[in-house]
């Protein structure tokens, strides 16, 4: 079985809200909203932990229906290429 990169889960702070979408791999265009919560609820580190678990499953559960198997996930999160990044246009 060949492994090939489908897509990504993004994470984006955006005003008062961390929001998670499905992004193509290498860009935002066209990208899903999957879920928002607010910066204040994600400062502590195991809430974060867990609302990015939750959009992780949800993405693993939208790809296993569309593709036939479940996705793999990187040990830790990547860092968003530089256009992508907060500050950048």
């Amino acid at each position: 079985m060949t492994r090939r990169k489908t897509g990504r889960l993004a994470m984006r702070h955006e005003g008062n809200f961390w929001n998670a979408y499905y992004a193509l791999p290498d860009t935002m265009d066209g990208a899903i909203l999957l879920g928002s919560i607010q910066m204040r609820f994600v400062a502590d580190e195991t809430r974060k932990s867990l609302f990015m678990a939750l959009m992780q499953e949800a993405v693993s559960e939208m790809l296993t229906d569309i593709i036939g198997e479940r996705p793999t996930w990187p040990d830790g999160p990547t860092v968003a290429p530089p256009h992508e990044r907060a500050g950048h246009s």
